[in-house]
């Protein structure tokens, strides 16, 4: 059970688990690493995986100071890295797990070996918005009825049927409420628009079709702003598109992500 410390001095708990080159895996807002349980394991065959708990989730420190942004998020995925000796890595990130992902390609290039972005926006002003309807359904005051719009939002309901959990994308539920409070606020602020020039990372876009937590307009929009990023949408799919639909985008994203050779030469792809 590993521990990184932050520049700030914040601990940050990580688990590395697989085999073959490191593919850092990096979860939506408000989650631990544990969003990635019900795959991770798909990985593990071609990659040393790396999942981490951001600053305010899980077994990481949770201070409530102004040090939550994406970013930041970024500067703790690469503290991470450092501790464990990697120098270069595979990323994959999904919903604000993007959006960090975006800013550790821009910022710095020689870290990354292969992007995937997946459920994931440019930010404001240029990203597109949830919609009313959906803010609404999540901020109604009955906990358990806004708790079924958000499970809603995730997967599809035929899905839902068969599956009564623990489900996992659905939030760190041992979170204090500052940490809530900083994480909305960090992926609300988000803008990498003038930054996604920069990603020279072959990069992977991946959507569901039928995401209204994270539009789907966002997609075409990241993969014409990222030079030559490739773009793929999973049909029916929502917000975890990557859970429900893992029969399809797990191997779609092993497959590009196994074809660039050995991430670890810097300048490689």
């Amino acid at each position: 059970m590993p521990f990184a410390h932050a520049a700030d001095g914040a601990a940050l708990h990580y688990e590395v688990r697989g085999a073959g080159e490191p593919l850092v895996l990096l979860s939506g807002q408000a989650n631990d690493h544990h969003w990635w349980d019900a795959v991770r394991a798909d990985f593990e065959a071609e990659f040393t995986t790396f999942v981490m708990d951001y600053r305010g989730t899980g077994a990481s420190d949770r201070p409530d100071t102004d040090t939550y942004s994406t970013p930041g998020f970024a500067r703790d995925v690469l503290a991470v890295l450092d501790h464990a000796g990697i120098e270069r890595a595979h990323v994959y990130g999904t919903s604000m797990g993007g959006r960090v992902a975006q800013w550790i390609a821009a910022d710095h290039p020689e870290r990354v070996g292969r992007l995937v972005l997946g459920c994931t926006s440019p930010g404001a002003p240029h990203g597109v918005e949830r919609g009313p309807e959906v803010r609404r359904a999540l901020a109604q005051p009955d906990a358990e009825a806004a708790h079924r719009a958000l499970r809603e939002l995730m997967y599809t309901p035929g899905w839902l049927a068969g599956h009564n959990g623990p489900l996992h994308t659905l939030g760190d539920p041992a979170m204090p409420a500052h940490a809530r409070r900083r994480h909305l606020r960090a992926s609300a602020r988000h803008n990498a628009w003038d930054a996604l020039p920069r990603i020279t990372a072959p990069t992977l876009v991946v959507h569901g079709t039928d995401d209204v937590f994270n539009p789907t307009a966002n997609a075409p929009l990241l993969a014409e702003r990222i030079p030559d990023a490739r773009m793929h949408l999973v049909p029916r799919a929502r917000h975890a598109y990557f859970e429900e639909f893992a029969g399809i985008a797990t191997p779609l994203v092993l497959a590009f992500l196994s074809e660039g050779g050995n991430c670890a030469a810097p300048g490689g792809s």
